[in-house]
């Protein structure tokens, strides 16, 4: 174990924003820190990184118990901001350097981690332009340099691909898959999608508080329940789109939704919805073009939590 929070707390004024939360991060783990805006995630991750002492709780690492809730091993923590800010006089590499020598390094190790890790990011290019110059996505590139270039064994990460493109998102989250494994990383997303492929664990928080917790399979097997994925042919008949609609009816289904010829339907009973939908369009001469069974998603998951 890694780190271990217990009954973290912070306020500001009259208002909590985290109420007293309690978790642990194993080593080498991958967890995404999920919720709506304002649930509490980016204030929890300043707290984790030292840069915001909580109101009451602790933060326990590597066996010290750090009563005020902030980390004396700095050195050890990579934290990437939601909007990084940096001095853009400075080139990439010197900024990067900068961090580096903060973290302890010598001038020559200093350089040298600087290099790999701005290659390793897709900035080798740029290295030596003003960072006035970059555009978002290489500043948000430039932050992730700055946390990994000391190789810490905790990285904490607040919306990381929030400003990149298709492809540089692509070549972050293909970054982080590498990372795993070789540092714990706490992300915080609102990309559902990107959580589920890259991250083992999830915890959802809603409302400064952690109502779930947990390894990203038992909660999706928790939550999942059955789906069935309809679309009619173009150019249906009248009769089809009336049959597609009274499916709603059906004692099977809990949730219908509709949008022209095509339905996403959760049901209660996999085994029988697929044998009297298949049965009844047969009957019927239903045009069905797509028939797809499976589960509810990430996404689904997280709307039922966080809605309830």
């Amino acid at each position: 174990m890694i780190i271990q929070v217990n009954q973290l707390t912070r306020k500001f004024g009259e208002r909590t924003t985290v109420k007293g939360i309690s978790f642990a991060l194993e080593k080498g783990s991958c967890t995404a820190l999920l919720g709506p805006n304002g649930a509490g995630k980016t204030t929890t991750l300043r707290m984790l990184a030292g840069l915001l002492a909580p109101s009451s709780g602790t933060i326990t690492r590597s066996g010290l118990d750090h009563s005020n809730g902030r980390l004396s091993s700095q050195h050890q923590i990579g934290y990437l901001p939601q909007h990084p800010s940096f001095y853009k006089w400075m080139s990439g590499i010197e900024f990067v350097i900068y961090a580096a020598r903060l973290s302890g390094m010598s001038k020559r190790e200093a350089r040298s981690e600087a290099e790999a890790v701005l290659e390793r990011v897709g900035l080798k290019s740029a290295a030596r332009r003003r960072i006035s110059g970059y555009s978002g996505g290489m500043k948000q590139r430039l932050g992730l340099a700055q946390a990994l270039v000391h190789h810490p064994d905790l990285l904490l990460l607040d919306e990381p691909v929030s400003a990149l493109d298709p492809v540089g998102r692509r070549e972050v989250m293909e970054l982080l898959q590498e990372l795993k494994g070789e540092t714990t990383i706490l992300l915080s997303t609102h990309v559902l999608h990107d959580a589920e492929e890259v991250c083992d664990r999830v915890m959802m928080m809603r409302e400064g508080k952690i109502v779930e917790n947990g390894e990203l399979s038992d909660l999706l097997a928790k939550y999942s329940l059955p789906v069935l994925n309809l679309q009619l042919e173009h150019h249906s008949s009248r009769s089809a789109a009336d049959w597609l609609k009274s499916l709603r009816e059906r004692p099977f289904v809990m949730e219908y939704e509709q949008h022209g010829g095509v339905a996403t339907i959760t049901v209660n009973n996999m085994k029988e919805a697929r044998a009297v939908i298949l049965s009844e369009a047969a009957e019927h001469h239903i045009p069905l073009q797509r028939f797809e069974a499976g589960s509810s998603s990430l996404e689904e998951m997280f709307m039922k939590v966080v809605q309830s």
